[in-house]
């Protein structure tokens, strides 16, 4: 059985920036009560007529990715596409990235498990690869929010939090069983799959027609719900569980923790697991500060920045780990 491991990263954000301040102007916040609750000082937003959609964003990433991993596109045997902002309702981003790539007609496969996504899609792609079916695959978060906040005082709790932008992985064939994704580790608790929620437009509760024909607008519906506290509370018990359970099954200790990538849903989260496994500054990765909340593309945003600033080593174990709405959540362990 073969190994998988990343062989190349990229990312892309818009170049336009909004501070907690520029939010100030829309709603009744400001900095000193976002950052106070979340840590985050400003986020990257699309401007209209700009050209980034969430797929034109991930193959921004991708480019990168293919490039740093040494191959062409052609190399490229399967696509991976984690988001919950996709392009259209269908089909999915992974074709629009499979055609705006030039890549020949390979599988497209789209991952809905939003701020998980990104661990849910490096798991799916590295069975591909230990199975011998496929030996480069594409792994793509992207999301843009932006456009779909309520960005009034109603919606503040959940609208400040939230960024655009992506990020891109290529994973590659490894011989070397000690080295790359040592394994994957995935959960879901639909029980609370409402706590943080985008309801409509959907089959079930809200469809389209029924928007459309009473025109309401207090309907919220169509905006992020979430809430708050709640899904704190949950996510500080799962991310230690489940970073937990990947260095059990791999007999290590948090102390070899070389780097934590954890998702970037709320810099107090982000600190709590650092205090929680006794990991110093340099153990973990944060950008949530200058990107907000970027749901599926969070975590290859900052795996790629960490690499970038040469803050990942070879030979060190790169723990990537996420929750969110679903429940879902996930971890995987890394030997660089």
């Amino acid at each position: 059985m073969h190994n998988s491991k990343i062989s190349g990263l990229g990312y892309y954000v818009p170049e336009n920036i909004v501070t907690n301040d520029d939010l100030s102007e829309m709603m009744d916040t400001n900095d000193a009560w976002i950052q106070e609750r979340t840590g985050i000082r400003e986020r990257r937003y699309v401007v209209k007529g700009d050209g980034n959609t969430t797929a034109t964003m991930g193959v921004k990433a991708a480019w990168i990715a293919i490039e740093r991993a040494g191959i062409t596109k052609d190399d490229i045997d399967f696509i991976i596409f984690a988001t919950l902002s996709p392009d259209y309702y269908f089909p999915g981003p992974g074709v629009l990235v499979q055609k705006e790539l030039g890549i020949k007609t390979v599988g497209a496969l789209d991952v809905r498990n939003q701020c998980s996504g990104f661990i849910y899609a490096i798991s799916v792609a590295d069975q591909f690869i230990k199975t011998g079916m496929y030996r480069n695959i594409l792994v793509i978060g992207s999301e843009l929010h932006s456009t779909g906040l309520d960005m009034t005082t109603r919606g503040r709790a959940v609208s400040v939090i939230f960024g655009d932008g992506a990020g891109a992985a290529v994973l590659t064939r490894e011989e070397n069983p000690a080295k790359g994704i040592l394994s994957t580790h995935l959960h879901s608790e639909g029980e609370y799959a409402e706590e943080l929620a985008l309801t409509a437009p959907g089959m079930g509760k809200r469809w389209v027609t029924d928007i459309l024909k009473e025109n309401d607008p207090e309907d919220i519906s169509y905006y992020p719900y979430m809430n708050g506290q709640f899904v704190f509370k949950n996510a500080v018990v799962r991310f230690s569980e489940v970073i937990m359970e990947g260095l059990k099954q791999n007999e290590l200790k948090p102390e070899d923790i070389g780097m934590l990538i954890p998702h970037q849903a709320n810099l107090r989260i982000s600190q709590f697991i650092q205090q929680k496994f006794g990991l110093s500054d340099d153990q973990v990765y944060n950008n949530i500060q200058k990107y907000g909340n970027t749901t599926a593309a969070s975590v290859p945003i900052a795996l790629t920045e960490a690499w970038e600033q040469r803050k990942i080593k070879e030979g060190d174990l790169v723990v990537l780990a996420a929750f969110g709405s679903g429940f879902t959540w996930g971890s995987a362990m890394i030997r660089w």
